[in-house]
C-alpha cells in the first residue's frame, strides 16, 4: 500500500506549510500552462514566442523545474492564453487559527 497523504504532499516531503503553499500552487500552475500548450500542439519555440519568454523556461516548466520561477510569473503567462484564472482560500476554523496564533506567541488567541 502508497503513501497517502491528508493534505499537501510538499508538507509531507518536510517543507513548511508556508514553502508547500508555494510549491504546491507552482506546480499547478505550470500544470495548467503544460496543459495549454499541449492542447495547442505548441512546439516550446512556438510556446516561448507565444508567451514572449526565452525558450528555456518554456523546458523547465514542461519538466516541472520550477525553481526560479515565481507564482507571478506563471501567472502572467496564463493570463495571455485569455483563459480565466481562479484561485480560492478557504478560512481556517477557529479553533485551528487559535492554535496557529498560539503556536506564535499570541496570547490573546487563548
Amino acid at each position: 500500500m502508497g503513501h497517502v497523504t491528508k493534505g499537501n504532499i510538499f508538507e509531507d516531503l518536510g517543507f513548511s506549510r508556508e514553502e508547500a503553499a508555494d510549491l504546491a500552487m507552482k506546480v499547478d500552475l505550470a500544470s495548467d500552462l503544460r496543459k495549454f500548450i499541449d492542447r495547442q500542439k505548441l512546439t516550446q519555440q512556438k510556446a516561448a514566442e507565444f508567451f514572449g519568454v526565452p525558450r528555456p523556461k518554456i523546458s523547465q516548466i514542461q519538466n516541472n523545474k520550477l525553481q526560479g520561477i515565481s507564482i507571478e510569473y506563471l501567472v502572467r503567462m496564463l493570463a495571455k492564453t485569455g483563459g480565466k484564472l481562479t484561485y480560492s482560500f478557504r478560512q481556517p476554523s477557529k479553533q485551528t487559527a487559535r492554535a496557529r496564533l498560539q503556536e506564535h506567541g499570541d496570547t490573546a488567541a487563548a
